[in-house]
């Protein structure tokens, strides 16, 4: 094994959303991580998103074991405890007070083994009136106020799929932690319990928003801001193939190389600066966008600082030149995988490869585990 995390054993309890995410963060960087399922395991996951999905091409699956133990039978519960007491980390996503029911719970696994980190990964946390609450990705955007900057103006608001809750605010957010208190468990000797919220990591991620709003300079009306798509230089734009131009010329100098490359007379065009003036100037974009195709537009901007950038397709931007010499997507199995983040100089993540839909023996894995 490479990889930064290389040594580390993760066990985690099978879950939606983030625990799928976080765990092949963890692997990705070296760590053994081992999902326990529950024998022939029917989740209830929507079958909209994985009716026909193989466990071949389930990318999140990759670099993931699997090991089938009955979390309700004595014995199951005492291989994972047994498991845990061996392991470095022990993640699970279930609602509060699941895993206590079930015997699995902070207190009985630290008892084995005090070095752990127990990561607990809910959408509103484990304190709080909606605590033990279902709800999804959308629920959790909305409850930290992100989903309410996230729109047009005089729309409603959108979720950006899943990737802000679940991807981004628990399980990115959740990794950190874990990283984090591995290297204080290897400081003190004391490992300890991660509350991870999605709310939590969401509420996290607007930081720089709350210090620009206490300024006033960030208002709460969505689509009329810098970044939001208020700004006419900070927006994506059609063009005459009905491809699209995305345009982020925010600082001046930025923004004359913008405007003086696209051909068209802008002497009389309204101060980049003239917020009443924005509708006019987007207007005058537009219509400048919208009279060449996107290949034609690629050519104009291509190696200069207009900050200007097609919309790829994810099939264009596996295929795009900057993107191969990174080697940002490989496909395996007929999916495209996206290589681990961040690029480590000294200890590189493994190449991805196709996620295993074998299962390990559960006797033979804790004989393993216990011999380390």
């Amino acid at each position: 094994m490479s990889g930064s995390l290389s040594g580390i054993k993760v066990l985690v309890l099978a879950g939606m959303g983030p625990v799928p995410f976080i765990s092949m963060l963890l692997a990705d960087h070296g760590a053994e991580v081992v999902r326990v399922t529950r024998p022939r395991n029917r989740s209830a996951r929507a079958l909209t998103q994985t009716e026909g999905l193989t466990p071949e091409r389930d990318v999140v699956e990759r670099g993931i074991e699997s090991v089938e133990i009955d979390l309700k039978a004595p014995e199951g519960r005492e291989t994972v405890l047994r498991l845990a007491a061996s392991a470095d980390v022990f993640v699970e996503g279930f609602r509060p007070g699941v895993v206590e029911r079930l015997g699995l719970g902070p207190g009985e696994v630290r008892a084995r083994n005090e070095r752990i980190v127990y990561a607990r990964l809910t959408g509103y946390g484990q304190t709080g009136p909606r605590a033990k609450q279902a709800g999804h990705d959308i629920n959790y955007v909305a409850q930290s106020g992100v989903l309410s900057a996230l729109g047009r103006a005089d729309a409603a608001p959108f979720p950006p799929i899943n990737l802000l809750g679940d991807y981004a605010a628990g399980g990115a957010v959740g990794a950190f932690g874990v990283a984090a208190a591995l290297v204080s468990a290897q400081r003190t000797g004391q490992g300890q319990v991660l509350d991870i919220a999605m709310l939590d990591g969401a509420a996290l991620l607007t930081a720089k928003l709350h210090g620009l709003r206490a300024s006033g300079l960030h208002s709460d009306e969505r689509g009329t801001n810098f970044l939001d798509g208020g700004a006419p230089f900070y927006d994506t734009y059609e063009c005459a193939d009905r491809r699209y131009l995305a345009v982020g010329a925010l600082e001046p100098d930025f923004y004359r190389e913008f405007i003086d490359r696209l051909g068209v007379d802008t002497d009389d065009w309204p101060a980049q600066s003239d917020r009443a003036q924005w509708p006019r100037l987007r207007e005058l974009i537009a219509s400048a966008v919208a009279a060449r195709p996107l290949s034609e537009w690629n050519e104009v901007y291509s190696g200069t600082d207009a900050c200007v950038t097609p919309v790829l397709s994810f099939a264009e931007a596996a295929a795009d030149e900057h993107n191969r010499a990174r080697g940002i997507y490989s496909e395996v199995a007929g999916a495209l995988h996206p290589a681990p983040a961040p690029k480590f100089s000294g200890t590189p993540a493994p190449t991805p490869a196709a996620p295993n839909s074998a299962h390990l023996d559960a006797g033979e894995l804790l004989r393993e585990w216990e011999r380390a």
